[in-house]
Protein backbone atom coordinates (compact mmCIF):
# COMPACT_ATOMS: atom_id res chain seq x y z
CA UNK A 1 0.00 0.00 0.00
CA UNK A 2 1.17 3.40 -0.63
CA UNK A 3 1.15 6.63 1.28
CA UNK A 4 2.11 8.52 -1.47
CA UNK A 5 -1.04 9.59 -2.48
CA UNK A 6 -3.25 11.36 0.56
CA UNK A 7 -6.92 11.46 0.34
CA UNK A 8 -8.13 14.46 1.97
CA UNK A 9 -12.17 14.47 2.86
CA UNK A 10 -12.92 18.27 4.25
CA UNK A 11 -15.74 18.86 6.31
CA UNK A 12 -17.66 15.47 5.49
CA UNK A 13 -21.31 15.38 7.41
CA UNK A 14 -22.18 11.77 7.23
CA UNK A 15 -20.18 9.08 9.28
CA UNK A 16 -20.80 6.18 6.56
CA UNK A 17 -19.30 8.26 3.88
CA UNK A 18 -15.76 8.05 5.66
CA UNK A 19 -15.97 4.71 6.55
CA UNK A 20 -17.05 3.82 3.15
CA UNK A 21 -14.05 6.01 1.37
CA UNK A 22 -11.29 4.09 3.96
CA UNK A 23 -12.79 0.81 2.27
CA UNK A 24 -12.08 2.76 -1.44
CA UNK A 25 -9.02 3.80 -0.14
CA UNK A 26 -8.06 -0.04 0.65
CA UNK A 27 -9.27 -1.89 -2.39
CA UNK A 28 -7.23 0.29 -4.14
CA UNK A 29 -3.97 0.13 -2.06
CA UNK A 30 -4.15 3.40 -0.61
CA UNK A 31 -3.09 4.35 3.00
CA UNK A 32 -3.08 7.67 3.79
CA UNK A 33 -6.64 9.48 4.98
CA UNK A 34 -6.93 12.75 6.11
CA UNK A 35 -10.02 14.02 7.66
CA UNK A 36 -10.31 17.97 7.77
CA UNK A 37 -12.98 19.00 10.68
CA UNK A 38 -15.53 15.38 9.97
CA UNK A 39 -18.60 16.34 12.18
CA UNK A 40 -18.56 12.94 13.42
CA UNK A 41 -15.60 11.01 14.38
CA UNK A 42 -14.91 8.35 15.32
CA UNK A 43 -18.39 6.89 14.75
CA UNK A 44 -19.43 3.01 14.81
CA UNK A 45 -21.38 3.77 11.24
CA UNK A 46 -18.21 4.91 9.91
CA UNK A 47 -16.36 1.89 11.29
CA UNK A 48 -19.17 -0.44 10.07
CA UNK A 49 -19.14 0.57 6.39
CA UNK A 50 -15.13 0.59 6.63
CA UNK A 51 -15.96 -2.91 6.61
CA UNK A 52 -12.22 -4.47 6.47
CA UNK A 53 -10.60 -1.12 6.26
CA UNK A 54 -10.99 -0.65 9.69
CA UNK A 55 -7.28 -0.30 10.42
CA UNK A 56 -6.80 2.03 7.76
CA UNK A 57 -10.24 4.10 9.52
CA UNK A 58 -8.55 3.97 12.88
CA UNK A 59 -5.20 5.42 11.51
CA UNK A 60 -6.90 8.65 9.47
CA UNK A 61 -4.94 11.93 10.47
CA UNK A 62 -7.34 14.69 11.97
CA UNK A 63 -6.41 18.50 11.12
CA UNK A 64 -8.29 21.54 11.69
CA UNK A 65 -7.38 22.35 8.62
CA UNK A 66 -6.55 22.14 4.86
CA UNK A 67 -3.42 23.87 5.46
CA UNK A 68 -2.19 21.52 8.09
CA UNK A 69 -3.50 18.83 5.76
CA UNK A 70 -1.31 19.59 2.63
CA UNK A 71 1.69 21.32 4.07
CA UNK A 72 4.31 19.05 2.91
CA UNK A 73 2.70 18.12 -0.74
CA UNK A 74 3.72 19.07 -3.79
CA UNK A 75 0.91 18.60 -5.79
CA UNK A 76 -2.62 19.05 -4.50
CA UNK A 77 -5.76 19.01 -6.20
CA UNK A 78 -9.54 19.45 -5.55
CA UNK A 79 -12.58 18.01 -6.44
CA UNK A 80 -15.36 19.74 -7.72
CA UNK A 81 -19.04 18.64 -9.05
CA UNK A 82 -20.04 22.04 -10.43
CA UNK A 83 -18.61 24.05 -13.68
CA UNK A 84 -16.12 26.47 -12.74
CA UNK A 85 -14.61 29.22 -14.28
CA UNK A 86 -11.28 29.42 -16.60
CA UNK A 87 -9.14 30.35 -14.09
CA UNK A 88 -8.75 26.79 -12.61
CA UNK A 89 -7.10 23.91 -14.96
CA UNK A 90 -9.93 21.19 -15.18
CA UNK A 91 -8.69 17.47 -15.06
CA UNK A 92 -11.08 14.25 -15.62
CA UNK A 93 -10.12 11.60 -13.05
CA UNK A 94 -7.64 9.45 -15.35
CA UNK A 95 -5.66 12.49 -16.13
CA UNK A 96 -5.34 13.71 -12.59
CA UNK A 97 -4.35 10.07 -11.48
CA UNK A 98 -1.82 10.14 -13.86
CA UNK A 99 -0.27 13.49 -12.38
CA UNK A 100 -0.43 12.38 -9.23
CA UNK A 101 1.36 9.01 -9.38
CA UNK A 102 4.06 11.36 -11.28
CA UNK A 103 4.08 14.03 -8.81
CA UNK A 104 4.08 11.50 -5.96
CA UNK A 105 7.48 9.95 -7.14
CA UNK A 106 8.80 13.02 -5.62
CA UNK A 107 6.95 14.63 -2.81
CA UNK A 108 3.40 13.65 -1.12
CA UNK A 109 0.42 14.55 -3.34
CA UNK A 110 -3.00 14.97 -2.12
CA UNK A 111 -6.43 14.72 -3.61
CA UNK A 112 -9.10 16.97 -1.53
CA UNK A 113 -13.01 16.22 -1.32
CA UNK A 114 -15.43 18.67 -0.03
CA UNK A 115 -18.07 17.85 2.32
CA UNK A 116 -22.02 16.30 0.56
CA UNK A 117 -23.74 19.50 0.59
CA UNK A 118 -21.86 21.90 -1.39
CA UNK A 119 -17.96 20.45 -2.18
CA UNK A 120 -15.34 22.64 -1.72
CA UNK A 121 -15.72 26.28 -1.21
CA UNK A 122 -13.73 29.06 -3.80
CA UNK A 123 -10.87 29.96 -1.54
CA UNK A 124 -10.21 26.02 -0.69
CA UNK A 125 -9.84 25.31 -4.51
CA UNK A 126 -7.62 28.43 -5.07
CA UNK A 127 -5.02 26.53 -2.67
CA UNK A 128 -5.17 23.55 -5.68
CA UNK A 129 -2.77 23.40 -8.45
CA UNK A 130 -5.86 21.99 -10.42
CA UNK A 131 -9.72 20.33 -10.69
CA UNK A 132 -10.94 17.33 -11.02
CA UNK A 133 -14.53 16.57 -12.84
CA UNK A 134 -15.86 12.87 -12.79
CA UNK A 135 -17.41 12.72 -16.11
CA UNK A 136 -21.57 11.67 -15.49
CA UNK A 137 -24.84 11.44 -17.47
CA UNK A 138 -25.85 15.09 -17.99
CA UNK A 139 -28.82 14.49 -16.71
CA UNK A 140 -27.81 13.31 -13.80
CA UNK A 141 -24.50 14.38 -12.60
CA UNK A 142 -24.29 13.95 -8.98
CA UNK A 143 -21.87 11.28 -7.41
CA UNK A 144 -21.89 10.40 -3.49
CA UNK A 145 -19.08 11.28 -1.71
CA UNK A 146 -17.79 7.74 -1.28
CA UNK A 147 -18.37 7.18 -5.08
CA UNK A 148 -16.19 9.43 -6.03
CA UNK A 149 -13.18 8.92 -3.77
CA UNK A 150 -13.39 5.13 -5.59
CA UNK A 151 -13.47 6.45 -8.87
CA UNK A 152 -10.51 8.78 -8.49
CA UNK A 153 -9.24 5.83 -6.36
CA UNK A 154 -9.56 3.49 -8.73
CA UNK A 155 -7.59 5.84 -11.48
CA UNK A 156 -4.65 5.94 -9.23
CA UNK A 157 -4.09 2.17 -9.12
CA UNK A 158 -4.38 1.71 -12.75
CA UNK A 159 -1.94 5.09 -13.28
CA UNK A 160 0.16 3.43 -10.73
CA UNK A 161 0.44 -0.09 -12.37
CA UNK A 162 0.97 1.62 -15.45
CA UNK A 163 3.84 3.47 -14.13
CA UNK A 164 6.01 0.23 -12.73
CA UNK A 165 5.16 -1.12 -16.36
CA UNK A 166 6.77 1.52 -18.00
CA UNK A 167 9.01 3.82 -15.74
CA UNK A 168 9.44 7.58 -16.86
CA UNK A 169 12.74 8.08 -17.79
CA UNK A 170 13.21 10.96 -16.30
CA UNK A 171 13.20 12.29 -12.91
CA UNK A 172 10.27 14.52 -11.67
CA UNK A 173 11.01 17.67 -10.98
CA UNK A 174 10.16 18.52 -7.12
CA UNK A 175 7.55 20.95 -6.63
CA UNK A 176 7.95 23.27 -4.10
CA UNK A 177 5.36 22.36 -0.89
CA UNK A 178 2.39 23.81 0.31
CA UNK A 179 3.76 24.89 2.82
CA UNK A 180 6.59 26.88 0.45
CA UNK A 181 3.81 28.50 -1.73
CA UNK A 182 1.91 29.81 1.36
CA UNK A 183 5.22 31.16 2.40
CA UNK A 184 6.28 32.76 -0.98
CA UNK A 185 2.41 33.84 -1.39
CA UNK A 186 2.44 35.58 2.68
CA UNK A 187 5.92 37.31 1.55
CA UNK A 188 4.43 38.71 -1.87
CA UNK A 189 1.31 40.07 -0.04
CA UNK A 190 3.67 41.83 2.56
CA UNK A 191 6.34 43.28 -0.56
CA UNK A 192 3.47 44.55 -2.59
CA UNK A 193 2.17 46.28 0.64
CA UNK A 194 5.16 48.09 0.82
CA UNK A 195 5.72 49.45 -2.29
CA UNK A 196 2.22 50.59 -1.88
CA UNK A 197 0.70 48.16 -4.73
CA UNK A 198 -1.34 46.17 -2.82
CA UNK A 199 -3.54 47.95 -0.43
CA UNK A 200 -7.03 47.74 1.34
CA UNK A 201 -8.92 48.62 -1.17
CA UNK A 202 -7.85 45.25 -3.52
CA UNK A 203 -5.81 43.25 -0.83
CA UNK A 204 -8.53 40.73 -1.01
CA UNK A 205 -9.45 40.26 -4.76
CA UNK A 206 -5.49 40.92 -5.62
CA UNK A 207 -4.31 38.42 -3.02
CA UNK A 208 -6.81 35.72 -4.26
CA UNK A 209 -5.75 36.11 -8.17
CA UNK A 210 -1.25 35.97 -7.28
CA UNK A 211 -2.55 32.81 -4.79
CA UNK A 212 -3.89 31.65 -8.21
CA UNK A 213 -0.97 32.35 -10.13
CA UNK A 214 1.27 30.68 -8.00
CA UNK A 215 -0.40 27.15 -7.47
CA UNK A 216 -1.51 27.51 -11.23
CA UNK A 217 2.65 27.78 -11.98
CA UNK A 218 3.62 24.61 -9.84
CA UNK A 219 7.30 26.29 -9.45
CA UNK A 220 9.78 24.32 -8.03
CA UNK A 221 12.41 24.68 -4.74
CA UNK A 222 14.90 26.47 -6.69
CA UNK A 223 12.06 29.00 -8.64
CA UNK A 224 10.49 29.48 -5.10
CA UNK A 225 14.28 30.25 -3.14
CA UNK A 226 14.63 32.70 -6.53
CA UNK A 227 11.75 34.44 -6.28
CA UNK A 228 11.85 34.81 -2.23
CA UNK A 229 15.76 35.89 -2.76
CA UNK A 230 14.07 38.73 -5.14
CA UNK A 231 11.42 39.59 -2.57
CA UNK A 232 14.50 40.18 -0.26
CA UNK A 233 16.35 42.13 -2.71
CA UNK A 234 12.96 44.27 -3.26
CA UNK A 235 12.82 44.74 0.97
CA UNK A 236 16.19 45.94 1.55
CA UNK A 237 16.24 48.35 -1.72
CA UNK A 238 13.15 49.79 -0.06
CA UNK A 239 14.39 49.57 3.86
CA UNK A 240 15.41 53.14 4.57
CA UNK A 241 19.33 53.60 4.29
CA UNK A 242 18.64 50.67 1.85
Amino acid sequence: MTAAIRIVLVDTSHPGNIGASARALKNMGLSSLVLVRPQSHPDPEAVARASGAADLLAGARIEATIDAAVADCGLVLGTSARGRNARHRVLDARQAAAELVAAGAARPAAVLFGGERNGLANEELAQCHALIRIPAAADYESLNLAQAVQIVCYEILMATRAEVAEPRQEAALEPATARELAALHAHLDAVLGQVGFMHEGNAAQLGQRLQRLLTRAVPDDGEVRILRGLLAAIERRIRPGG
